[in-house]
């Protein structure tokens, strides 16, 4: 899962993609290094400054019409806000990435009218709010219950298994040895029966752990790539896409080999 940021103050790349010719070389890059979906997002999950559901709308759906013409793979709208994600399924995605766990009550009915697929991340509070002293009496159990709780919530509203995808959300409402608890119980998650998917590229608790800024922490999220994908993740959520590709590949050939 290629990610694309139509924001101008990303953490990861700080709105260097944020103009529409830059955002689609990045997007023509990320298909030609092995992306298999593209995941579109208009707003940054941290706190900054308001950006209301018309400014979002306008951010994305444009972009995501204009991925559709340009490519053929499938889309992704990283959003949590039910009127963005139902736009942008009319405008071509058929998957909706919601690190609030469905807080809106109109998303899991918009995609299911719009049989798209959608992603059950697990946050303690909610995007945009800080989370500064997270604490949980077992992280493993709530992310777990949390996570089979939203399973279910979509199948309640018509989805099918093959339409539901887990994430625990890492850095989400977690320090970063929350975080790294999560990776490593990730047999745990994926054993709740929906692919599991890990979205720790470049991700703050990588750069906690080894004192990394952002921009040093390749390695460490190939790495966290690698032990994922052992553990049973099965989607990686990218900026390298390259690098994810290869180690997908590569972990893919060594866990089928006898």
């Amino acid at each position: 899962m290629g990610i694309l940021n139509r924001t101008p103050d990303s953490f990861y790349d700080r709105g260097e993609h944020w103009a529409l010719d830059a955002f689609y070389r990045l997007a023509e890059r990320l298909v030609a290094e092995g992306a298999d979906l593209l995941d579109v997002g208009g707003v940054k999950a941290g706190p900054g400054p308001e950006v209301t559901a018309a400014e979002e709308l306008d951010r994305v759906v444009g972009a995501i019409a204009g991925l559709a013409e340009r490519f053929d793979v499938p889309l992704s709208v990283d959003t949590w806000r039910a009127e963005v994600a139902a736009e942008a399924y009319r405008a071509g995605a058929v998957v909706g990435n919601d690190i609030s766990g469905f807080a809106d009550p109109g998303y899991l009915p918009a995609a299911a009218a719009a049989g798209a697929t959608v992603v059950a991340t697990h946050i303690r509070l909610a995007p945009r709010v800080a989370d500064p002293d997270p604490r949980y009496d077992d992280v493993v159990a709530a992310v777990a219950d949390f996570l089979e709780e939203r399973g279910q919530w979509a199948r309640s509203a018509g989805l099918d298994d093959e339409q539901i995808v887990v994430d625990a959300g890492l850095d989400l409402g977690k320090t970063a040895q929350q975080s790294l608890t999560l990776l490593q119980a990730s047999p745990r998650l994926a054993a709740l029966g929906w692919p599991l998917l890990l979205s720790a590229s470049n991700k703050t608790f990588l750069g906690v752990l080894f004192g990394l800024e952002v921009g040093e922490r390749r390695e460490a999220t190939i790495a966290a790539h690698s032990v994922g994908l052992a553990l049973g993740c099965r989607i990686l959520r990218a900026h390298d896409v390259r690098a994810a590709r290869r180690v997908a590949d590569t972990m893919a050939a060594v866990l089928a080999s006898p």
